[in-house]
């Protein structure tokens, strides 16, 4: 038959096929355990709790971010935790930090300011937390509360993880991310980014 494949050549096609469906099947799997693990809450208390970092305009929390704020205020205020530690850098045209906005959000919000620490280089999740830890460690909070939305938990806290540091998931109970349309924007790119630290690191 003019249309078969020959021996030679059926090998290599018969690989990329099973190759790319280990890779469909890894994705999926990924996606399956940042939904599963999305509504996870530890539930207890901890030292300090983590705002992971949200986009700022100008100098005004976003409403993502402002949710995650809320969180870590109802945290303290349970005395769930002693200390907030608001984390990101400033973005371009931005005035603020995002570290340095939601620090001062939350004070408004009655977080007394001795209680609520800013980390202002960050850009990352990674750098979100590597770099909380040395504020962290000044004020000897050895526990803690993650704050995110729920489809960002899985990615922190395996990043939590391999950083060393002692933590719990506690993410937002309300999310901007509602509808099915702004949900899966932000599962595909949750995905891309857990397996890309995963296999690299980064």
């Amino acid at each position: 038959m003019s249309g078969a494949l020959k021996p030679g050549r059926a090998r290599p096609a018969r690989w990329l096929a099973f190759s790319l469906l280990a890779l469909a099947a890894a994705w999926l799997v990924l996606a399956i355990s940042i939904v599963t693990y999305a509504g996870k809450d530890a539930g207890g208390n901890a030292d300090a709790a983590i705002v992971l970092g949200a986009a700022v305009s100008d100098t005004v929390p976003s409403p993502v971010f402002e949710a995650r704020l809320r969180h870590a205020r109802d945290l303290y205020l349970q005395r769930r935790v002693r200390l907030i530690v608001v984390t990101g850098g400033r973005g371009p045209g931005d005035a603020l930090s995002e570290g340095d906005a939601g620090r001062q959000w939350l004070i408004r919000q009655g977080v007394p300011a001795d209680s609520v620490l800013a980390e202002t280089r960050s850009r990352t999740t990674i750098q979100n937390l590597a770099f909380a830890r040395p504020l962290l460690d000044a004020r000897r909070a050895e526990t803690v509360l993650i704050v995110s939305d729920p489809l960002h938990m899985r990615r922190a806290m395996v990043v939590a993880a391999r950083q060393g540091l002692n933590a719990d998931p506690s993410p937002t109970p309300s999310s901007r991310y509602r509808s099915a349309k702004t949900q899966a924007p932000f599962l595909l790119r949750e995905t891309w980014f857990l397996a890309q630290y995963i296999v690299i690191g980064q």
